[in-house]
């Protein structure tokens, strides 16, 4: 069964931190390109933050850039988000991604997601 358990979300003042962390089972997580999704109360899931499986390649959504830092650890199956001078548009639920697509298909899970509440 794969599980992606996500954690460190909870209540932050404006300019605070939180470090998210997804941690995954089920999957051969080295060869999994993984992601950070978003959804912010009454409106769409936005994705966040990329990382390839091989941990050099990342991309970010211009609202977090120079704030958030994805990052994973492939010998402990864990994702991680940095995010440094939140704001209170950074409020959401925070989900967790793993994708891989081959010739063979398409695997994508998804994880619970934990809420970030950012205060003014």
């Amino acid at each position: 069964e794969v599980q992606l358990v996500e954690s460190g979300g909870g209540l932050v003042q404006t300019g605070g931190s939180l470090r998210l962390s997804c941690a995954a089972s089920g999957i051969t997580f080295s060869s999994y390109n993984m992601a950070w999704y978003r959804q912010p109360p009454g409106k769409e899931r936005e994705l966040v933050a990329v990382i390839r499986s091989g941990g050099s390649t990342t991309d970010y959504a211009d609202s977090v850039k120079g704030r958030f830092t994805i990052s994973r650890d492939n010998a402990n199956n864990t994702m991680y988000l940095q995010m440094n001078n939140l704001k209170p548009e950074d409020t959401a639920v925070y989900v967790c991604n793993a994708k891989q697509a081959s010739w063979s298909g398409v695997w994508d899970y998804w994880g619970q997601g934990t809420r970030v509440i950012v205060s003014s």
